[in-house]
Order: structure tokens, then C-alpha cells, then sequence
């Protein structure tokens, strides 16, 4: 059975979580199948995605121990129980949701919360999340990690958005043990739906983390 600490290292051995967030669960599902092939070992649907739930136990029924399947925007204890039922094994919330991280840790699935001031980041890792979700990225970069982790390093930080493939080294030199990756990659197949983009993108993400693992 795989445990939260399979999911970790299914992040942290890539460094990126794909955030999948698509108008429908057929992309959703093409996106997720191209983004594998491409290299990607974790990855999460948000709640948003039509019969989200749907998607997540047809990729863990497609891809098993291979690959990550997590659900993003969980917001209650509900959802959370709801999608660990469904198959996911990583928990995603845009802000700190104590129930969530509680049935997170219950079913030993990953807690990936939410969290953007100082107070908030103590309060995410106090409540007993495993990675704090730095989250909106787009107005701060990678001195703001940088500054957070000097008082607090040892806080496990995965940014939501904001990283690409020519800013990536920037992250980790911050201190980010993961990124999260959305649009540059689940979107690259518009508009003609062709997949093969979505592979390539992942593959050149991917390999933007590893050379600047390498150089950090």
C-alpha cells in the first residue's frame, strides 16, 4: 500500500507536482497520460475539474504504484476523506485547513496546505502538514522563500505557480523542495489537442530541475 512517504519521494525525487486544472475530465485525463509520459511521478486533479473524482481513481486504477495521484483544492474533511476514497494519495489546499491535514495524516496520505505569511507557514507545519504550499506565488519570488526559510529552514516549501523552465534554478537555490507546475504544461497541447506537446513540455521542465539540482 503506498504511504505518504511514497509520495514524497515521488515529489521530491522530480522535484514538481503537475497541477492539472482543465475545464473537463476528458483533457484532464489526456493531460495526465501525456504528462506520465513525458516523465512527471506526481501529480494532482483539482476539485475543480468536472468528476474530479472520477479522474483520480481512473489514473491510480491506470497507473498504480507508478505514479502520484493526488487532488487539489481540498477544502473540508469531506472532500479530503472523499478523495482518499477515490484513490488519492497527496491532499492539496489553497490555505490551511486543520480537518483536511487530519484525515491527510488518519489514511497516511501527503497534507500539501496552503500558507503565504510567516504566521501562516507556523501555523500550516503546527497543525501537521508535511509540505507547506506557498501560495499565490505571483506577486513574490524566489527571495521571498529565501527569506522565509532564514528564521525557519526547516520548512519543507513547494511553490504554486511562478516557476519555469528558465527561472527554476532561481527556486531551488531559494530552498524549495518541489515546485508546482500548471499551465506551461497542461495547457500546452492547445489548441489543437495535440498531446505529444504536453510530453515534450514535461520533459523539458523536468529536465530544467534536474540541471539546476545539479548547479544549486
Amino acid at each position: 500500500m503506498l504511504t505518504k512517504w511514497n509520495a514524497w519521494s515521488a515529489i521530491e525525487q522530480t522535484g514538481a507536482l503537475l497541477i492539472v486544472r482543465l475545464p473537463s475530465a476528458e483533457e484532464a485525463l489526456s493531460v495526465a497520460r501525456a504528462a506520465v509520459r513525458g516523465g512527471v511521478r506526481a501529480l494532482e486533479i483539482t476539485l475543480s475539474v468536472p468528476n474530479a473524482l472520477g479522474v483520480i481513481g481512473q489514473l491510480t486504477s491506470e497507473f498504480g504504484d507508478e505514479v502520484t495521484i493526488g487532488a487539489g483544492t481540498v477544502l473540508d474533511a469531506q472532500s479530503a476523506f472523499a478523495c482518499i476514497q477515490a484513490g488519492a494519495r497527496v491532499l492539496v489546499s489553497p490555505n490551511l485547513n486543520p480537518e483536511m491535514i487530519t484525515v491527510a495524516n488518519r489514511y497516511q496520505a501527503l497534507s500539501i496546505s496552503g500558507a503565504f505569511t510567516p504566521t501562516e507557514i507556523v501555523d500550516t507545519m503546527a497543525a501537521g502538514a508535511d509540505i507547506v504550499k506557498l501560495f499565490p506565488t505571483g506577486i513574490v519570488g524566489p527571495k521571498y522563500v529565501k527569506t522565509i526559510l532564514e528564521p525557519l529552514p526547516q520548512t519543507p516549501i513547494l511553490p504554486a505557480g511562478g516557476a519555469t523552465p528558465d527561472n527554476v534554478g532561481d527556486w531551488f537555490k531559494a530552498g524549495v523542495v518541489a515546485v508546482g507546475v500548471g499551465s506551461s504544461i497542461t495547457k500546452a497541447a492547445r489548441p489543437d489537442g495535440d498531446y505529444a506537446r504536453v510530453a515534450a513540455a514535461t520533459q523539458n521542465f523536468l529536465t530544467a530541475i534536474a540541471n539546476a539540482r545539479t548547479s544549486a
